[in-house]
């Protein structure tokens, strides 16, 4: 009963924030079970990798929520959407693979890497006077579309996110408009985790150090947890954004993941090069 409501907490955690800054809510929820797993007890050697997966089995019903919402707005490209999504379920299952050949401890590190390189990017976004050049030029064919898809599929399913963080900078670039942009990428994030979630269902399974209630890598106790209160404060969160500064908002959570990431940067590359 104890960790039920600890991974409510963390729905609760995960959504506020992802509401507040626009955020996937796999940033925040891949750092926040590696620390309950830890304190679990869970083997360190599997630990991560079920933090990625729930992750991603999480998203998958997030993501249908937005992508309502962003669809009842008419606002998603799906011409893009469907030449992308093969590339997507491609490597997303190969991201899942690629992560299970990886320890926990690499696999930690890598997380912590990309959090630093996100928070990084939000601050240099938010120091720059002219908007975001977009001269990448114009959105490329549908093998090219399936190409970036996977692409982006594959890193997004590693790192356990929804993919916004590399979906939008990439349709953005390519002259979608930004509103155009975020929606789309919502409705990609759902061929990312579901398939992600299956590749790391399999590549788990038969896995003797998993804990019960566990299909693979993914921790069902969590999933149900993190699902039943990250909706309803991810609406909270989008409120408490329309009363605060923008700016100040993306300064503050960049600092929160440059943390994070330092973090596991810091703890990982020890256990690996010491």
């Amino acid at each position: 009963m104890e960790v039920l409501l600890i991974y409510l907490l963390v729905g609760i955690g995960a959504g506020t924030i992802a509401g507040l800054f626009g955020v996937g809510g796999g940033l925040i929820i891949v750092p926040a079970l590696v620390l309950v797993f830890t304190a679990q007890g869970i083997a360190p050697e599997i630990l991560t990798h079920m933090a990625v997966g729930t992750s991603l089995a999480t998203i998958i019903v997030t993501s249908i929520s937005s992508i309502r919402t962003h669809h009842g707005k008419r606002a998603v490209d799906w011409n893009i959407v469907v030449a992308m999504a093969p590339g997507i379920l491609v490597g997303s299952w190969l991201g899942g693979t690629t992560a299970d050949w990886l320890s926990g401890a690499w696999l930690q590190l890598l997380i912590g890497v990309f959090a630093v390189g996100i928070a990084l990017k939000m601050w240099r976004d938010g120091l720059r006077k002219e908007p975001l050049s977009t001269d990448g030029g114009r959105v490329p064919g549908k093998a090219g579309l399936s190409l970036a898809g996977g692409f982006i599929g594959w890193a997004s399913a590693i790192f356990g996110i929804g993919g916004g963080s590399l979906t939008v900078p990439f349709l953005s670039r390519c002259h979608v408009v930004m509103q155009r942009a975020v929606a789309t990428s919502a409705a990609c994030g759902l061929p990312i985790a579901v398939a992600g979630a299956l590749s790391f269902a399999y590549q788990g399974w038969g896995n003797v150090q998993l804990p019960e209630w566990s299909s693979g890598y993914i921790y069902w106790p969590a999933f149900f947890g993190i699902v039943l209160t990250s909706a309803w404060f991810a609406k909270l969160g989008a409120l408490l954004a329309h009363r605060l500064s923008p700016q100040l908002l993306k300064n503050c959570f960049g600092g929160l993941l440059f943390l994070i990431g330092v973090r596991f940067v810091w703890l990982n590359y020890q256990v690996l090069f010491s």
